[in-house]
């Protein structure tokens, strides 16, 4: 925490509850201005005003979920913030069930990989006008276990939730990776990171069985929601991070993600199907 972030402007997804929360107080007591995107406007202001008593807050509210949603917020954050230095990619979830979106997607792809996908890609312009500018994802290492079925991405043949999850999260690293390729040459990194095991309301919405059973037996064990949000911090602020990029953390240090996440032709493709399914057109990479 004796890093200073006095003059940088962050702003968090997902940040009303739980590691984004914690995200949010960690960097604001460390003198950033801290932006956060909620779903819920009560505890959006709930949690702004929680934020305040320690540092600078502002904060949006969207269902990230929609796309409609993710681009009117993109809007009003570039109205608002002139100046964008770090963007952390905290929201998500697990769904037991099928749920689809506004825009007809699967729920767990759409607003785990899709939202941050789209939104980076929105704000992309005003990171690059910001010097050394960071994007922090958010992932887990369910990732290890995940695969990217292009022939299925919606799991609309056989869906389960933990498939579901593990696939978004491998997204969320293969995203990063190559982000981090696009932006060689440029002043931003890209970077995920693992929070560990870590006590919120994660998944309370929509349970699976499993969840039931063993979350009560494994909470003692654990992190807070305050050091789930260490790695978070971390590679948002660390100095010594200024020009790492294309890189998977967890326990505030660099570690190999899954040896599929490393697939370039994976990622290539996740990119542009990712930008097909959200109508956005991005330059191909030379």
């Amino acid at each position: 925490m004796a890093t200073s972030m006095v003059g940088k402007t962050v702003l968090i997804t997902g940040a009303t509850g739980g590691i984004g929360k914690a995200t949010a107080l960690g960097l604001a007591t460390m003198g950033a201005h801290v932006a956060i995107i909620g779903r819920d406007s009560a505890r959006t202001d709930d949690a702004v005003r929680e934020i305040r008593a320690v540092g600078q807050a502002d904060g949006f509210v969207a269902d990230l979920s929609a796309q409609a949603e993710v681009r009117r917020v993109a809007d009003e954050v570039l109205r608002k913030l002139p100046r964008l230095d770090v963007l952390v990619n905290n929201v998500g979830g697990y769904w037991d069930t099928r749920h689809v979106t506004a825009d007809g997607l699967e729920y767990t792809f759409a607003l785990n990989h899709l939202a941050p996908f789209l939104l980076t890609n929105l704000l992309l312009d005003r990171l690059r006008q910001s010097a050394q500018a960071r994007v922090v994802t958010v992932a887990s290492n369910a990732q290890s276990m995940g695969r990217i079925d292009f022939d299925d991405l919606q799991n609309e043949r056989d869906y389960s939730g933990s498939r579901a999850y593990n696939q978004s999260k491998l997204a969320n690293v293969l995203f990063s990776y190559e982000l981090a390729r696009r932006l060689q040459g440029t002043s931003v990194t890209a970077n995920a990171l693992h929070p560990g095991l870590v006590s919120t309301g994660f998944g309370g919405e929509d349970p699976g069985r499993t969840q039931r059973l063993l979350v009560p037996l494994l909470r003692p064990f654990m992190k807070r929601p305050a050091q789930g949000a260490a790695t978070s911090i971390y590679v948002a602020s660390d100095p010594q991070l200024e020009h790492v990029t294309g890189r998977y953390f967890a326990k505030s240090a660099t570690t190999k993600s899954s040896e599929r996440s490393y697939d370039e032709a994976t990622a290539t493709r996740l990119w542009q199907v990712s930008a097909d399914l959200v109508g956005l057109h991005t330059p191909t990479p030379q």
